[in-house]
């Protein structure tokens, strides 16, 4: 029996490289302050997905909802196995916390047909495990969290086994079920080069119209719209263009969305210094980089 399978992703910042404004005067996150990432987590729910359809069949569809820039978050999950990416984009998103992100993931999922809902554990950028069973509970589906191991499947029942802390549980539910993953659970595969060749031209219609946009720069608003329009149609037929959903298409309720819809209010920001250790310049010269490579070797830092 093969299963369809979909799994949320996330682009975050990556918080191991932290430099500048991290933070903005209204405690969102400024993520322009920081290199993008694929979420770790979500790798690994990526590759639980995977996993799956090499054992039983069925399909992949990755979502993500964020800025147009998460579409190279899409297109990594395309060069790794996943069928099908879909990004969820609105200026009305902005400011959603976990209530108002699971509202709109939902609203997402529900026009899919699927077996599985997969998630990361949580986002390195947030740490709150929240948006997974938040978002089970709106699809009205079971949840199994915590899973940390390849899961077994028979028929239209699924066991997992979950971390509890201090020990671990086995879990069977029916499907179809939600499942959040822990960085545990296994070892996410690489990109294939082949599906990164075939996947690096990928783009959102709007990708399709800023380039087309770019490239005509004398064309009339109506003339780059109607070669979007073509050429989107031919990246389709190839199987190249990356869907593009926004709040309206989803038919959501706008009073969930973005920040009207986030009961979660930021009461204060803490200013956090990090103090630089000590450190020692090395002149950009072999004289230089020898000495630093022989200081090394005598405090056993390299062997």
């Amino acid at each position: 029996m093969a299963y369809n399978c979909v799994v949320l992703v996330k682009q975050v910042p990556d918080t191991k490289r932290i430099t500048g404004k991290a933070m903005n005067d209204d405690g969102t996150v400024n993520r322009a302050a920081l290199p993008a990432i694929f979420n770790p987590e979500d790798l690994n729910a990526l590759e639980a997905a995977l996993d799956i359809k090499d054992r039983f069949g069925g399909t992949v569809t990755v979502i993500t909802m964020g800025l147009p820039a998460a579409v190279t978050t899409l297109k990594d999950a395309l060069y790794r196995g996943a069928d099908e990416a879909i990004l969820v984009t609105d200026a009305r998103c902005a400011a959603s916390d976990t209530l108002a992100t699971s509202y709109i993931l939902s609203c997402a999922v529900k026009r899919i047909k699927y077996d599985i809902v997969l998630c990361g554990r949580q986002a390195i950028d947030g740490d709150t495990a929240q948006v997974g069973p938040q978002l089970a509970e709106k699809l009205g589906i079971p949840q199994i969290t915590y899973v940390e191991k390849p899961v077994e499947i028979e028929g239209r029942t699924i066991t997992a086994q979950r971390n509890i802390g201090n020990g671990w549980q086995k879990v069977k539910a029916q499907l179809p079920v939600l499942l959040t993953v822990t960085g545990e659970a296994n070892v996410p595969r690489v990109a294939a080069a082949k599906k990164m060749m075939k996947y690096k031209a990928a783009m959102t219609p709007a990708g399709v119209e800023q380039k087309i946009k770019a490239e005509n720069s004398h064309a009339s608003a109506d003339e780059i719209k109607e070669l979007a329009v073509q050429k989107c149609s031919e990246m389709d037929k190839k199987g190249l263009l990356i869907e593009q959903w926004n709040l309206d298409f989803l038919k959501a309720d706008l009073t969930w969305c973005g920040r009207n819809g986030s009961p979660t209010k930021v009461h204060r920001i803490q200013s956090v210094v990090l103090a630089s250790k000590e450190t020692k310049s090395v002149e950009p010269t072999d004289e230089g980089l020898s000495g630093m490579i022989h200081e090394l070797l005598e405090d056993k830092i390299i062997a």
